[in-house]
Order: structure tokens, then C-alpha cells, then sequence
């Protein structure tokens, strides 16, 4: 099954900007994505890199769009045959066993929800599916698959909805993930601090 990769490839996790600057979060966000497209090939995807500029891969096949990230997801769905799936480049906890139970659970639309209504993974088997990442997107894929008559599934699963964008965040990948994504964080001083009962992370 084909999976598309979003990818801003210009300025990405500005949010995580209080701990790295620009040159660390650039590499941050491309550890994370060949963790995310590794994954996909374990799980038997064939994924393209759906990047807002030029990216280098060897590991995928690249497609450059720099407009919203729903206007570019949906040219490729013009082009694709279904199924189909969408699948975050930023999922720093992601397994191949995740990925299998997403690609198993039935349904026209699989909605992989993360954390605050956003969508982190979508499996599309309906050609008349389009997508929409504004606003509550789990919520609008939902009703755009009622539009059509489509049957809807919500996956409810950590590492899929585990996207990292806060420094709050990085704590799921330090206490769950392992590889090359938590190691980076190693690498680069990151670690967990128990702050009056809340752990966070912090920078040495």
C-alpha cells in the first residue's frame, strides 16, 4: 500500500524552538522522518516524501509541493488509486506493529487521531474521500467520509497518535520510543525531569 509522508522541509518544529535552534530542529524533523518512513517500509508501505521543498532520499520517493498541506495531500489523492494512507512525519514513538494495526482495521476511512483533535494517520479505501487539516481534522474526516457515505473507524493507539510538536512531547519518546529518534534527543543533552509529580524534559 502507497503512504504519502508530509514534510515541511524549511522550517520545521519552530514550537520547539525554546530547546533547539533552527540548524537542530532541521535535523531533529529529518531523524524523525527517516524513523517514520523506516517504520512504513517494516510495515510494508511504499512511501513518498510529500515535502514542501527538495529533499535527498534514497528510502522513498519525493514530491515537492509547497502550497497548504491539504491542497497537497489532495493532488496526490487525484493521482492515487485507493487504499491509500497519510501517515505524519513526526510520529517519534511509531512501530511497525502500530502500523500493521492501522492497515488492518476495517473500514473506508481509518482515522488515526493525535492528541487534540488533529489527524496523525488516515487510511482512505474511498476514491471520494478528500482531507481537510484545519481546524479538528479527526472530526472532519469523520463527517467529509459521512458526505460520501462512507464507513469511518477511529484507531486508538498511542504511538499513532503521538506527534511531536511541544517540548511536553518529547517525553512520550524518551519514556516509549527507542532508536534513532530517542537517541538524537540522548545525543543532544535531553532528559526527563520529575517537577512536582509532572515530569518534562530539560536541556544540559
Amino acid at each position: 500500500m502507497r503512504a504519502i509522508v508530509p514534510f515541511d522541509a524549511r522550517d520545521p518544529k519552530t514550537r520547539l524552538s525554546v530547546l533547539f535552534d533552527a540548524d537542530e530542529r532541521r535535523a531533529f524533523a529529518d531523524v524523525m522522518l527517516d524513523h517514520v518512513v523506516e517504520a512504513l517500509h517494516a510495515a510494508g508501505f511504499e512511501p513518498t516524501v510529500l515535502a514542501t521543498a527538495p529533499v535527498d532520499r534514497s528510502d522513498a520517493t519525493v514530491r515537492v509541493d509547497d502550497r497548504s498541506l491539504s491542497a497537497a495531500v489532495n493532488s496526490v489523492l487525484d493521482d492515487w488509486e485507493r487504499p491509500c494512507a497519510i501517515v505524519m512525519a513526526d510520529l517519534g514513538i511509531l512501530t511497525p506493529n502500530a502500523l500493521d494495526r492501522f492497515r488492518a482495521t476495517s473500514g473506508d476511512v481509518v482515522v488515526a487521531p493525535g492528541r487534540g483533535g488533529g489527524t496523525n494517520a488516515l487510511l482512505v479505501r474511498e476514491p471520494d474521500v478528500r482531507v481537510d487539516y484545519h481546524g479538528v481534522s479527526c472530526r472532519d474526516h469523520r463527517a467529509a467520509a459521512r458526505a460520501v457515505g462512507a464507513s469511518t473507524t477511529t484507531v486508538d493507539s498511542m504511538r499513532l497518535a503521538t506527534d511531536i510538536d511541544e517540548p511536553s512531547d518529547l517525553v512520550e519518546v524518551l519514556l516509549h520510543g527507542s532508536g534513532r529518534v530517542h537517541e538524537w534527543l540522548r545525543t543532544h543533552g535531553v532528559t526527563l525531569r520529575a517537577d512536582g509529580g509532572r515530569v518534562t524534559v530539560e536541556r544540559s
